[in-house]
């Protein structure tokens, strides 16, 4: 049986698909079990339950072949990064207390810094708790920027006729799809190929510079000049906050584009067949921006 913590988010509703479609015993976590509803109809157990209650994971994990974690985002925590930490210690006590062997953890490219990287600081100190623990093999899925990043960019392009944001310009990213990162993590999940504690990273299917991703956005809605132009950082916070991020989240974010844009934050594995996954951003603009844009449900 494996366990799904966030299973009703981007990346974990793919992996607990993918696993049910396998025919894999499948228990599925997340606050409310009206979120999960739809993985029971599939033949999934759900389990709510809040990260920062230990003794609730540690009853979903017990009977667990292997578990896929990650730290969900929250755009209006006061404090993220001590958020972070204590979901961290709450899974990591549960991990241990049920005798968990094997976990698939969602990471980010950058984690292998300590500090100045916004929210990826907590997946680096997220990646040293599980590796204090006893027994424990453990595949950090060290995933690149995400595609539905770009999401944010339709209230923009409709209020002021182009893409911005706190970015380089000319900056290249290892843009991936989340559904590719569930892919990924589903079949690690199945294979259980992995010991010890080793990290793979997902870097998309090719950099690209949020220039670039204007002109496919901008073909793709009928604006064929659309352009992106980075904001300085205190205009980007303060749009962030206009937008419902708290002021301490914004200021994470705009580390996080800091650390990108002066390349202190960076891949470290080249690009291979093992990295590279297969959504091209074409399909991703296609079945999830234009929707998106358009305000339709997504096809993604």
């Amino acid at each position: 049986m494996y366990v799904v913590l966030g299973a009703a988010g981007n990346t974990g509703s793919v992996v607990a698909k993918a696993l049910l479609d396998g025919s894999q015993k499948v228990r599925v976590v997340g606050r409310s079990k009206e979120r999960l509803a739809r993985f029971e109809i599939l033949g999934a157990e759900a389990f709510a339950a809040n990260l920062m209650d230990s003794g609730a994971l540690t009853r979903a994990f017990t009977g667990a072949r292997a578990v896929y974690s990650l730290l969900p985002p929250d755009h209006a925590s006061t404090d993220y990064r001590a958020q972070q930490d204590k979901e961290t210690n709450s899974i990591s006590s549960a991990l241990e207390a049920a005798g968990v062997t094997h976990v698939v953890a969602l990471s980010s490219f950058g984690a292998d810094k300590p500090a100045k990287t916004g929210p990826v600081a907590g997946l680096h100190a997220m990646e040293e708790s599980f590796r204090q623990i006893p027994k424990l093999n453990a595949l950090y899925l060290r995933a690149g920027y995400f595609m539905e990043n770009t999401l944010p960019q339709v209230g923009i392009i409709k209020s002021f006729g182009m893409m911005a944001g706190p970015v380089r310009a000319d900056l290249a990213l290892p843009m991936i799809a989340t559904r590719d990162i569930g892919a990924a993590a589903a079949d690690a999940l199945v294979k259980l190929d992995f010991t010890g504690h080793q990290t793979r990273e997902l870097l998309g299917h090719k950099d690209l510079t949020y220039s670039q991703m204007a002109k496919i956005i901008g073909a793709a809605i009928g604006i064929p000049d659309l352009a992106y132009i980075q904001l300085p950082t205190e205009q980007v916070l303060q749009a962030m906050t206009q937008m419902g991020f708290s002021k301490n989240m914004a200021t994470l974010m705009g580390e996080m584009s800091d650390a990108l844009n002066s390349g202190y934050m960076h891949a470290l594995e080249p690009r291979s067949q093992a990295n590279t996954t297969p959504t091209l951003v074409e399909e991703f603009v296609h079945n999830v921006f234009v929707p998106a844009y358009k305000g339709q449900a997504t096809s993604a």
